[in-house]
């Protein structure tokens, strides 16, 4: 339960940290709205013409008599479109963070540099377009990950009982997993830390990953919250990147990162333990 807590605190403190830099809150705004905008139009899309896209694609069903018809594509519609929602919220993050990746860089380093015994962040020394490929190519597999996951538990949904119940809650942690490896990528990846590592590092302290991403995978669901939620997950997403990575907010912490990409083989000295 503390590496729970702890992971929400975090969540909070990031909130706290943006509520202190009002200046900073509006630019971070800025990259949420462009994506909710995108992401609005493509819903609002579907939900016209969904229906005609799953008659075009079961053309067998065309004689089948009244009621069934409308049944079963019925369901196939609904489940299209919950299962456009579900991939909304498990890339919402993802696509934000790539849209605005020199804002949220830029808002990462803030905070490093105003928790640094020194005042200092570190930086990863690559050109942009390159810390956007890599964005892009990392947010890729992370994607392809978390579909996997969501396949399997719209599937598992079936199953009686455990489908309407345990089977929702599995699904908000395991959104919540992958919402948190996205926002933490982003001080991460300035630490050179492979996507490889960090998942390592973050199913080292899935408790701690749960606290924050699942309440945050939540606050999602309802419409506007991420836009506004973002930039305070992005600066509590650094503060608890800075703790598994065992850097001192107070003393001088060692970056184990800075010279050279951690690979997934290797963990930060000073990684601390779960319980």
């Amino acid at each position: 339960m503390h590496d729970l807590g702890a992971g929400f605190g975090y969540l909070i403190k990031g909130q706290r940290w943006m509520a202190r830099h009002g200046r900073s809150y509006g630019f971070g705004l800025l990259p949420g709205l462009v994506t909710l905008v995108l992401y609005a139009a493509a819903l609002v899309g579907l939900a016209l013409w969904g229906e005609d896209f799953v008659s075009w694609a079961t053309p067998f069903a065309d004689d089948w008599a009244s009621p069934w018809l409308g049944l079963f594509r019925g369901f196939l519609t609904a489940v299209l479109f919950a299962l456009a929602l579900l991939l909304s919220v498990l890339t919402f993050t993802a696509v934000t963070l790539l849209v605005g990746q020199p804002f949220y860089e830029n808002l990462s380093e803030q905070v490093d540099r105003d928790v640094s015994p020194d005042g200092t962040a570190p930086e990863s020394g690559l050109p942009l377009w390159r810390e956007i490929w890599i964005s892009a190519r990392d947010s890729l597999r992370i994607l392809v990950r978390a579909l996997f996951w969501a396949i399997l538990l719209f599937a598992l949904g079936f199953i009686p009982v455990a489908g309407q119940t345990v089977v929702p809650v599995a699904g908000f942690m395991v959104t919540g997993f992958f919402l948190t490896e996205e926002l933490t990528a982003v001080a991460l990846q300035r630490r050179r830390v492979d996507v490889r590592a960090r998942l390592a590092i973050l199913r080292h302290h899935k408790r701690m990953v749960w606290g924050f991403g699942t309440p945050l995978a939540l606050a999602f669901l309802v419409p506007f919250v991420a836009v506004f939620l973002m930039p305070g997950a992005v600066a509590g997403a650094t503060l608890m990147a800075r703790e598994l990575l065992g850097e001192d907010f107070k003393e001088d912490g060692a970056d184990a990162a800075q010279d050279g990409e951690i690979s997934a083989g290797s963990v930060p000295p000073r990684l601390p333990q779960s319980p």
